[in-house]
């Protein structure tokens, strides 16, 4: 992939599952947090897919749209937006409530030193959302980073695993999902907890971190020396079909590749595709924070990008200079400090 029209392409076209599971969906979609990393392309597949199967359905995506021209690219792409701040309350009651809602709003960079902010969009703000629509299926975004760091050799934390999430960041993630646990009973609303890591977009992801330091030749702190990692496109892929999985009480989904990633390994991967050698430093510690998938795999399949493909990807995209998000992922981060 050459490009971001390219890449951005290739992140929103619909597997032909994906089609066929969006045919038998009731209901719009309204997609909250639209303008993040993931939200565009998500709200692009969905659109596909609907188009492809020849269904009539709204996708509606909310976002501030403070800047940049997303709001237009998406009304481009036949997606309706909205402009509203969802710490809003009017804003919030403003939105139109459809029948499937992927919750996709909440921060985690800038923590550290602004706490109270991000308690209220991971914490106090779902359960506002998960009043306002209660009448909904939701499918809410989380992540692995409620696990604790597990062995090595243990395969990754499983959904029935403890959640003891390090740091106010994953303390506030595992807030959104109590409180989206709370309403899915005490309202009977359908409700799905994705939990997520690390999602891979050419411009971003623990690969590109892992690139940019070998290209660089910047160190690569192995400290924290294996992730899981998923293909964007995948996983925006299994949250639109998530709509369908929804349950009362609440069901909880890792949502991951399916290899234990070695930092080591990726690394000397694009070592031998720069023709560079890594510099490394520190050891890898026999804990890191890893989540096992089996679950999704059984629900969706195994992912359609494999990891080397991600690789060649990621590398190619490193050597020609492609666009980058510039927001490394701070994947190699063991004290929960965002």
């Amino acid at each position: 992939m050459k490009s971001v029209h390219e890449s951005e392409d290739k992140l929103s076209r619909p597997s032909d599952r994906l089609v066929e599971e969006v045919s038998k969906m009731d209901g719009d979609i309204l997609i909250l947090g639209v303008g993040g990393k993931m939200g565009p392309s998500l709200a692009k597949l969905a659109k596909r897919a609907i188009n492809q199967a020849g269904v009539s359905k709204k996708v509606i995506g909310v976002s501030r749209f403070s800047k940049g021209n997303l709001q237009q690219e998406l009304e481009n792409e036949g997606i309706q937006t909205i402009a509203a701040d969802l710490l809003n309350e009017q804003d919030l009651n403003k939105l139109p409530k459809l029948q499937n809602v992927i919750y996709m709003a909440g921060n985690k960079f800038g923590t550290s030193g602004n706490e109270s902010f991000t308690w209220a969009m991971n914490a106090y703000l779902p359960g506002k959302v998960a009043e306002t629509f209660k009448d909904s299926n939701i499918v809410a975004f989380s992540t692995g980073n409620v696990y604790p760091l597990t062995s090595v050799n243990y395969g990754g934390s499983t959904e029935s695993s403890q959640t003891n999430p390090i740091g106010e960041y994953a303390q506030s993630c595992l807030g959104r999902e109590r409180i989206f646990e709370h309403f899915s009973k005490t309202n009977n609303t359908p409700t799905l907890i994705f939990r997520l890591n690390y999602a891979i977009d050419l411009r971003y992801g623990v690969l590109m971190d892992i690139a940019e330091s070998v290209y660089q030749q910047k160190p690569i702190n192995l400290s924290m020396g294996n992730a899981n990692v998923i293909w964007q496109g995948d996983a925006n892929d299994w949250a639109i079909r998530s709509l369908n999985y929804c349950s009362s009480p609440a069901k909880i989904l890792n949502v991951t590749g399916p290899e234990t990633l070695s930092v080591r390994y990726a690394a000397e991967e694009f070592g031998k595709q720069f023709n560079k050698v890594p510099i490394f430093i520190n050891e890898e510690s026999d804990r890191s924070l890893l989540s096992n998938a089996a679950q999704a795999f059984k629900m969706f399949g195994y992912p359609s990008v494999t990891l080397a493909e991600m690789i060649d990807w990621t590398a190619n995209w490193v050597k020609q200079g492609g666009e980058t998000l510039n927001k490394p992922s701070k994947f190699q981060e063991r004290e929960g400090a965002f």
